[in-house]
């Protein structure tokens, strides 16, 4: 077995703490990119904790797509850093263990980071996405200003096109308003106001729209005349739970809401090769890529790990992150020129892994051969970073 020995044990184990130490790190960190929306829910719009909570759940595994390749790479990159500085590598290989007998229980943590990826992007991202968009509705329909997008005419009310150029979030007061009615066929009529606001009906998602100083023009198409009238307030029904009902049937899913069936039978199925078709295509790929990422970088951090000159724990976050940093620039260069259709997706998504991973097994075969892997386009700027925070001290002091 791959694990029952006392070193390949003892390795294992090595990795699970910092695996963990970094998966929640780089978690917090994805989730403050959310805490300015967050922050307007509560401040704002009186969002509950139990809702706000229920978000980040559904977040999690678009987190967790990218966050877990990440933190098996820093997990085995710190271990490795940790056991050549206190000298354990150098004990193995003079007892005869070559770095080679410390890969196999690399390759299983990797196994299962890579599994763990691939069932957060096949089942976890697609779940998230649509109880989201579940759970925006049900946001909405009792914060329907929420919903309301500035300067965009919504045509999602049956018979109703409503038109609002901004909304004073603190007093949820509409500003500049323009309404055509045409539930009535017989006469339709346009309704502009300089102002309104909303309330909602006890127990239902019928808001009533409250509207001032403004003008009804009508038009009787029967008799062919046309009114106005000008009104100190006037009050319109909106629907909003019947208009999220028909939005959501209506809406066409994308392609990171599509499971893996329905993503493999819409790109079957569909003829038009547009921007939607491309994407459709990348998101298929990017489901083996991405938990193959896992393997690619963790054979990456081991050289990493064994043959760093400094074998310090911050030079090690430093040096992984710029790894992974320039692997996610190469998958974003991917994404971009891939939907666009410049060339084969499975080159976009595959070629990050294939680089990253050549670079890991060439500087893998050096380190187990003695040969110390040295990274002299970095120590320029150690050096610089050093000088600067040397001449800081010494004039604060």
């Amino acid at each position: 077995m791959i694990l029952n020995t006392i070193v390949g044990r003892y390795v294992f184990k090595e990795l699970l703490p910092p695996f963990f130490l970094n998966l929640f790190f780089f978690t917090f960190i994805f989730l403050l990119t959310r805490i300015l929306d967050i922050t307007n829910l509560i401040v704002n719009y009186k969002v509950g904790l139990g809702v706000v909570g229920r978000m980040l759940v559904y977040h999690m595994p678009y987190f967790l797509v990218y966050v877990a390749p990440m933190s098996v790479m820093m997990a085995i990159l710190l271990t490795f850093l940790r056991m050549s500085s206190d000298n354990e590598v150098l004990a193995l290989k003079s007892g005869g263990v070559s770095l080679y007998r410390l890969l196999p229980p690399v390759f299983v943590f990797c196994l299962i980071g890579a599994l763990l990826t691939a069932f957060m992007i096949v089942q976890g991202l697609p779940w998230g996405r649509r109880s989201m968009t579940e759970l925006t509705r049900e946001v909405a329909a009792s914060n329907i200003d929420i919903g309301l997008k500035e300067r965009t005419f919504n045509d999602a009310f049956d018979g109703v096109m409503l038109y609002v150029n901004k909304v004073d979030v603190p007093t949820r007061a509409l500003i500049d308003i323009f309404i055509q009615d045409r539930r009535n066929p017989d006469m339709p009529i346009t309704i502009v106001a300089p102002r309104g606001k909303l309330f909602r009906a006890p127990d239902r998602a019928v808001f009533h729209l409250r509207l001032f100083d403004g003008i009804i023009n009508g038009a009787d198409l029967d008799d062919r005349t046309v009114n106005a009238a000008r009104f100190d307030a006037y009050d319109i029904n909106l629907d909003f739970q019947q208009a999220m009902t028909a939005s959501g049937k209506d809406r066409r899913l994308d392609e990171k809401e599509m499971y893996f069936d329905e993503l493999v039978r819409y790109i079957q199925e569909t003829d038009r090769r547009d921007k939607k078709y491309w994407e459709a295509v990348m998101a298929y790929h990017q489901k083996f890529s991405l938990p193959f990422a896992c393997l690619a970088m963790g054979i990456l951090a081991v050289p990493l790990g064994v043959g760093a000159k400094f074998s310090r724990p911050s030079f090690g976050l430093g040096l992984g992150i710029t790894f992974f940093l320039f692997y996610y620039l190469l998958l974003s260069a991917g994404l971009v020129f891939g939907e666009a259709g410049a060339y084969p997706p499975l080159i976009g998504m595959w070629a990050p892994n294939i680089v990253m991973g050549g670079i890991g097994v060439y500087l893998l075969v050096r380190a187990a051969n003695d040969r110390p892997v040295r990274f002299g386009f970095m120590q320029g700027p150690l050096s610089f970073l050093r000088r600067r925070r040397f001449s800081f001290r010494k004039r604060n002091r």
